[in-house]
């Protein structure tokens, strides 16, 4: 019987991804020590088969640390078209059969099942979708049912590779608690040390100590974490629509054809809304560009890319969309660019093409944006030509040399 307060939750994960689609590609390489990355000694793993994984190997490792850890390991270059095209087919499948699913990132989703126990049963309902992404795709898909979304993430888990494992409602404590804490869905390294440095190893031991006390210790996320050890998550499944975007525009005080000016704005407003992608923990799949003339005619232009939050691939495909659109006849009166097709994901989809010392500049430049605002750093070609522009009255006709360099804005 259903009862008023019981969810029945659903959770998708193509196993390895990467991996798996690069196996699709080419089929000797199933079974194989498997790394997907780039190919220099200064790029990282971006994912690896479990044969890898043996090898102690994991994701954003150094690739020259994984090669000597397993020299005779395969490695691929990665191709974010392909992992795009197949998370969209997965996407769609689901969205063809689901009454309520969330993508949570570009190989994850939550399926809210509440309510179809009574007409086809959600264990053998979802079990036939996993069946059917599996033949119509080929992707090893594993898959977790419980009442809440933790708990199925961590079934999940605990089934792969490619199988399926239901905890019945009520049993969510009694699952959880053999686990190690580390198995808790917000529980990192740095957590599980403090916890362990106090005797607590299991999520049994930690399901036991007093809200207040795991309070004290880890302040509001201690809170959190009382309540995942005891298998209580009421997080609810957020509806997925392709078109949810962010977006930014600047209207000009004076209509301009100033190419260095218009791109310097371009430059300037992605790296704004780049930044709130990953502040979000967000990846974008398709970019849009407007473009409205002084006779306000407005134009606009958008394309699909491989999901990425990353600021140099997205100033690439504005630009090119900028240098596809824009008719130079015409006086420009604004400017606008919007990322839509946004799934959750953090900076793993780029590890392709980065190295770890992008990757951690990256990191670096958005901790110091959190504290003192996006545009307390900014590249020298968003605001050079803008800065020229506003004292080129006073210059007359010299121009004013700024080079092209991160530029760091001072605290009012």
């Amino acid at each position: 019987m259903l009862l008023d307060d019981q969810r029945s939750i659903a959770h998708f994960d193509m196993d390895c991804f990467f991996v798996s689609v690069e196996c699709l590609k080419d089929s000797k390489l199933k079974g194989q020590p498997l790394l997907v990355g780039g190919r220099s000694d200064r790029a990282v793993v971006a994912a690896c088969s479990y044969e890898a994984r043996a090898y102690g190997i994991h994701s954003a490792m150094p690739m020259k640390m994984a090669l000597r850890l397993c020299p005779h390991a395969i490695v691929r270059g990665g191709d974010t078209e392909d992992y795009s095209y197949y998370s969209r087919l997965v996407t769609e499948i689901i969205a063809k059969e689901a009454p309520l699913y969330e993508k949570s990132s570009v190989d994850e989703f939550y399926l809210d099942l509440t309510g179809m126990d009574k007409y086809f049963g959600t264990l053998k309902w979802s079990g036939e979708l996993r069946r059917r992404i599996i033949r119509e795709t080929g992707l090893p898909t594993s898959l977790g049912l419980a009442s809440n979304k933790m708990i199925s993430k961590v079934a999940t888990n605990e089934c792969k590779p490619n199988g399926q494992l239901s905890i019945p409602f009520g049993q969510e404590k009694t699952f959880l608690a053999p686990m190690p804490v580390e198995k808790i869905p917000m529980v990192g390294k740095e957590t599980a040390a403090q916890l362990r440095r106090r005797g607590v190893d299991t999520v049994r031991t930690l399901s036991e100590i007093p809200m207040g006390l795991l309070e004290a210790w880890l302040g509001k996320n201690g809170i959190a974490l009382w309540k995942r050890a005891n298998g209580i998550d009421d997080t609810p499944v957020v509806p997925y629509h392709e078109q949810k975007s962010i977006s930014t525009e600047n209207t000009f005080s004076s209509d301009t054809i100033d190419i260095a000016f218009l791109h310097s704005e371009l430059v300037r407003m992605t790296e704004k809304i780049g930044f709130e992608l990953r502040q979000q923990n967000r990846l974008t799949g398709c970019v849009t560009l407007k473009i409205r003339y002084s006779d306000f005619e407005t134009v606009t232009r958008q394309m699909s890319i491989p999901y990425t939050a990353s600021d140099h691939v997205l100033l690439e495909k504005v630009k090119e969309l900028f240098n596809r659109l824009y008719d130079r006849r015409l006086l420009v009166r604004l400017i606008g660019v919007r990322f839509s097709h946004l799934v959750g994901g953090n900076y793993q989809i780029s590890l392709f093409e980065d190295t770890h010392e992008m990757i951690s500049l990256y990191q670096a430049i958005d901790s110091i944006k959190s504290q003192y605002g996006w545009d307390f750093l900014m590249r020298g070609s968003s605001s050079a030509p803008r800065f020229e522009k506003q004292l080129q009255p006073f210059l007359k006709d010299q121009p004013v040399r700024t080079p092209v360099v991160f530029k760091r804005r001072y605290p009012r």
